[in-house]
């Protein structure tokens, strides 16, 4: 799972915040609090509806249903032991307190389809960082809510609920906190509504399943907040293995009506050949790294956000070090519109969104040396949608359509309009590197073979490939990057020719506002 902001370590100044400042996955009221990042410590004002799920979770019954089956805290493993003599479509009623585990750890419970588990007020499972994972099995169309699962040890890419990534499950008024690895997996048609993720120590969910199946993915009206406790990009430089979220080969996802704040990395991170998603309503603020990343994958729409303060711990780390790539907020990595690939838009439309007092803004970037059967791709093993054999793309066949067009995740087709951009450097305490809207590649150098070298890339990315700024409002002194790192531009060079970038947009350009 590959991170491809430029292939590099992360900076020594970050990495002695981050350990200065760090804190243990699992302790009940930890979470990753570098004194760098901006804090968001009450809902935003913007938005009255945010989801501030985990300052007051939903109250659970305080009555066991009509024919649920009632689960005792004082009996250690009472619930996995009442699962297993259960028939399936059975509910489950979690009395207040303490729910333990039998102690080994690879005990959990085993669901049968169509289970319903149901806490009370005070319910708690908690794996006393004894037991690795605390729903597995693959039983389909499980519900679980209003319960508190916590403590567990989930190995690194794994997770603790829905461990084996089964189909149809319902998490809903849920609080999952303070575990190692993931706190959810996710299997096709899983919906995780109203819960709070947070202070987990790799991501709040790790959306994948064996198989890239997931499929009709829905996470709505959640707080997933101060996930990456254990710092995984500082214990593996450049593993693209942390965040709030991650998605990986998902196919439709409504992402819509979350908070998403103050998680170490990234808040929102798509990562490989994922399709037809929605990012709406959300707010993302707060975020160590970018708020919303969209890497080597198709067609989303991305409308109607409020990002704010994100970027502001990684951004100023690569400041510092002396890196002048345009470290963003919105990141559109290889990843663009396709109308071959079925999905609710043939675009990447970027809309109706404010951006306000982030580390720069939007950037759409692609490396010219990462391609199917490239060293330089991450995704090790995988292709494009496009190209299902990645033995195809090699010469001299690589060079010549379809295949040169098609071996490569392409950013294009991405437009971005209708949005506000507001940046006051005053509240950044910054001065250089934070103002940036960017798009741009590399020069092409390697594999020998490749037919990418030189600035083909960069020229079709910034002139080409219908990547389109449009009718927007900046506030503040913001500038531009096209076809290289090196090349920055005002607004009227980023509106003439030949970039003919954001006709019908307005610049204001005093900070602030």
């Amino acid at each position: 799972m590959g991170i491809t902001w430029r292939h590099r370590a992360v900076p020594a100044a970050l990495l002695a915040l981050l350990v200065a400042t760090g804190c243990e996955s699992g302790t009940p009221d930890a979470g990753p609090q570098p004194d760098a990042r901006p804090r968001a410590t009450a809902a935003p004002s913007a938005s009255p509806a945010v989801a501030r799920v985990c300052a007051g979770p939903a109250a659970g019954p305080a009555k066991a249903p009509a024919g649920a089956v009632t689960v005792d805290p004082g009996v250690v493993g009472d619930l996995a032991a009442k699962t297993e003599d259960s028939p399936p479509h059975t509910t489950f009623w979690l009395r207040p307190g303490r729910h333990r585990l039998d102690p080994g750890e690879y005990d959990q419970v085993l669901p049968k389809e169509g289970n319903t588990y149901l806490g009370a007020p005070g319910a708690v499972l908690d794996g006393a960082r004894t037991n690795h994972y605390a729903f597995g099995g693959t039983a389909r169309d499980v519900t679980i809510r209003y319960l508190t699962v916590q403590g567990f040890t989930a190995p690194q890419d794994e997770g603790v609920v829905n461990h084996d990534m089964a189909d149809g499950w319902v998490i809903e008024h849920a609080t999952i906190q303070h575990n190692s690895g993931a706190g959810l997996m996710a299997g096709a048609r899983q919906q995780v509504r109203a819960s709070c993720l947070r202070g987990n120590g790799q991501y709040g969910m790790n959306a994948y399943k064996t198989g890239d199946s997931v499929k009709g993915l829905v996470v709505e009206g959640n707080e997933i907040t101060g996930n990456n406790t254990d710092d995984w990009e500082r214990k593996q430089p450049g593993c693209g293995c942390t965040g709030g979220i991650k998605f990986w080969a998902v196919d439709g996802a409504d992402i819509r009506g979350n908070w998403v704040h103050d998680n170490r990395g990234t808040g929102l991170w798509a990562d490989n050949n994922n399709n037809d998603f929605l990012f709406e309503d959300n707010v993302l603020e707060a975020n160590d790294g970018a708020a919303l990343m969209y890497e080597t994958s198709y067609n989303a729409v991305i409308r109607n956000n409020t990002i704010r303060r994100n970027n502001w711990v990684e951004g100023r780390a690569a400041a510092k070090d002396g890196d002048d790539f345009p470290y963003a907020t919105v990141y559109v990595s290889e990843a663009g519109g396709e109308p071959r690939i079925p999905a609710r838009t043939d675009r990447i439309e970027i809309y109706g969104n404010v951006l306000e007092d982030n580390w720069s803004g939007i950037t759409l970037w692609e490396n010219a040396d990462r391609f199917c059967n490239s060293p330089a791709n991450t995704s090790t093993g995988y292709c494009t949608l496009l190209v299902k054999d990645t033995k195809r793309c090699a010469r001299p066949g690589i060079a010549t359509a379809p295949l040169y067009a098609d071996c490569r995740w392409k950013t294009q087709r991405v437009d971005i309009h209708g949005n506000r951009f507001v940046l006051d450097k005053s509240v950044l305490d910054c001065t250089v590197l934070c103002d940036r809207m960017a798009v741009l590649s590399n020069e092409g150098t390697s594999p020998d073979w490749s037919p990418y070298k030189g600035d083909r890339v960069a020229q079709a990315i910034t002139l080409r490939q219908d990547n389109r700024w449009h009718d927007n409002v900046y506030v503040g002194p913001w500038t531009f990057v096209a076809h290289d790192a090196g090349r920055t531009l005002g607004s009227g060079q980023w509106q003439g020719t030949p970039y003919g970038q954001d006709a019908g947009s307005t610049f204001r350009t005093q900070e602030g506002g």
